[in-house]
């Protein structure tokens, strides 16, 4: 089975959209090098997120937002509803980070929603999953991943399984430098293709299974070298040009 890589770059509450037009100014002549059977999209904060759709016009470059609500309006001070990221348009939407778990009280069961109205929307979701440092040391890893991962599709039909995306980010490794070693990262990604199995059968081997945290330039060939890892969702190396082409382009050379 063939599964296109996806790089993500998640810019979490970074650039302006001045800021975002200058970093597509560099990325975007780098990009017209990154072979077409890699996929890329970028995820600027809601402000940049027309900005940078009217830049990427044309490039192949894919846009997504870094979550939203899952009602299609309402009395939600401050949330961004599916239907409005659909108008930008954007092609995907990230689900469940772990900062929202932990600053901004993003439970299993919001997650669930927000999947199930991304997939009536035509949004690919991009779904994180991920155990704490204190879960791994206890030997919790995989039924805590696990769990996550059914809470999020449960009542997810069959027909919509193959139209999501997976992200592996351990808590204990995004922003702090540490990367799970890429044995550890296939075993997790191994274990939520199996889980993934179970519930959706073949399909499974169609749905796109991505590594973050700590995600660099020079860790990435030894992830993308495992079977079940599919790309990766990328964050402070993405804010910069050349850093993201490099990941992007693991496989040269």
């Amino acid at each position: 089975m063939s599964r296109t890589p996806l790089f993500a770059g998640n810019w979490k509450m970074h650039k302006n959209v001045k800021e975002t037009l200058e970093f597509l100014e560099d990325f975007l002549p780098l990009a017209k090098d990154i072979p077409s059977e890699i996929e890329i999209a970028i995820f600027p904060p809601f402000t940049s997120l027309y900005a940078a759709f009217e830049k990427l016009k044309g490039s192949g470059i894919k846009l997504g937002a870094q979550n939203m609500h899952w009602e299609d309006k309402g009395a939600f001070t401050g949330e961004i509803s599916p239907p409005m990221l659909k108008e930008i348009p954007c092609d995907y939407v990230i689900i469940g980070h772990s900062e929202r778990r932990q600053y901004f009280a993003e439970t299993d069961d919001t997650v669930n929603k927000k999947v199930k109205s991304a997939v009536k929307y035509g949004i690919v979701p991009i779904i994180c999953v991920g155990e704490s440092l204190e879960q791994r040391e206890k030997g919790e890893t995989l039924s805590v991943v696990l769990s996550q991962v059914e809470k999020a599709i449960w009542e997810v039909q069959i027909e919509d399984g193959g139209k999501l995306i997976f992200a592996y980010e351990p808590i204990w490794a995004i922003g702090t430098g540490k990367v799970a070693l890429p044995s550890d990262a296939q075993e997790v990604i191994g274990a939520i293709r199996g889980k993934l199995s179970q519930i959706y059968g073949s399909i499974s081997q169609d749905v796109r299974i991505l590594y973050g945290g700590s995600v660099k330039p020079d860790n990435i060939k030894d992830l993308m070298a495992q079977p079940d890892i599919d790309g990766a969702l990328v964050g402070g190396a993405s804010l910069e040009a050349k850093a993201f082409y490099q990941i992007a382009t693991y496989n040269r050379g």
